[in-house]
């Protein structure tokens, strides 16, 4: 018993209180928020995406999911939380939000790129 408790003491101590890193934590929550991820409409890193390209009454229409990281926090606060234009309610905490804010930041800044 007492030589199982002085294994596994050791390797306790050093672990990390966290097994991933708020870069990792927020990219996965980028990806796959709630069933859809943000990139699917935003681009990997925010910089906005064609969506689709359709026809309706014979003119071409598209839907475009805007640019997000360029906005600032509180901008992109309201936007998560009012539905307009096609975007989802993912009803997400604010840290959640906040995780994705940082995600963004983080890849605008180019120290994510190499995340995936």
């Amino acid at each position: 018993m007492w030589s199982v408790l002085f294994i596994l003491l050791p390797i306790s101590l050093l672990a990390k209180s966290s097994f991933i890193t708020p870069m990792e934590y927020s990219s996965s929550l980028y990806k796959n928020p709630r069933g859809i991820g943000c990139y699917k409409c935003h681009g990997e890193a925010g910089e906005g995406k064609l969506v689709a390209k359709y026809e309706h009454k014979k003119e071409q229409k598209f839907f475009i999911g805007p640019p997000i990281n360029s906005i600032d926090f509180n901008q992109f606060y309201r936007a998560l939380n009012v539905r307009k234009n096609g975007m989802p309610r993912y009803f997400l905490t604010e840290g959640e939000i906040k995780a994705l804010y940082f995600y963004l930041q983080e890849k605008k800044k180019g120290s994510g790129a190499n995340v995936k």
